[in-house]
């Protein structure tokens, strides 16, 4: 049987260790590996391949959002979890705007959890039941904002729509933000896809008339 491969993203040790100690009680799921920032997710998916990420929303140098919206960016087939002490709907709309397949509660059951892991596998949702209706409350009352279409881009993204507009090739874009080639050229197919654009001179172009380039 194939297990599902999880890796486990928080900034506190103990939390890692707590949950990598109770998942691995279930013979059909495996802890990979643990990080604790946005940097160490990303190389962490890329090393392990993971089918599902448990996420923490707010790490200590980025946001877990952040960390999300990359690695749906590179890594589509990984799955994640919003793993919250926070009842926030405007969380919740982020992070579904990132990707994210789950946003639950800490404070939620240790069934709750591995639940969560085995729908986000599946493919399916889940979401925290109080925080949902609050959100589905704000929405009727006011409506959700349109953004401009560079707001899609993660930070890494903008990073390297930068870069490419610095005239850089894949290879040295992956030397100067420490992923490797194929990841950069993930990244650059997602830019191309968020923003319309038909090639890089393009994407350059569009860099350099927001004076993303400097």
């Amino acid at each position: 049987m194939n297990k599902i491969k999880v890796l486990v993203v928080d900034d506190h040790e103990i939390v890692r260790l707590g949950l990598t100690h109770f998942i691995e009680q279930y013979p059909d799921m495996e802890v990979v590996d643990g990080a604790n920032s946005l940097g160490e997710a990303l190389l962490k998916t890329e090393q392990h391949n993971p089918d599902v990420v448990i996420m923490d929303i707010r790490l200590k140098k980025s946001s877990g959002i952040d960390a999300c919206r990359e690695i749906t960016s590179c890594f589509p087939q990984t799955k994640i979890i919003m793993l919250t002490s926070y009842c926030d709907e405007e969380m919740l709309v982020d992070s579904i705007m990132a990707g994210a397949k789950g946003y639950i509660l800490k404070d939620v059951g240790n069934d709750e959890i591995i639940r969560a892991v085995r729908a986000a596998y599946r493919g399916e949702s889940l979401l925290d039941s109080v925080v949902t209706n609050k959100l589905l409350n704000q929405m009727r009352t006011n409506g959700h904002k349109q953004t401009d279409s560079l707001e899609h881009l993660s930070i890494q993204e903008k990073k390297v729509l930068c870069l490419v507009a610095k005239g850089k090739t894949n290879k040295e874009i992956a030397y100067e933000v420490f992923l490797s080639e194929k990841t950069v050229r993930n990244y650059v197919s997602n830019i191309l896809a968020k923003l319309n654009l038909s090639n890089r001179t393009e994407a350059a172009a569009y860099a350099a008339k927001r004076n993303l380039s400097k």
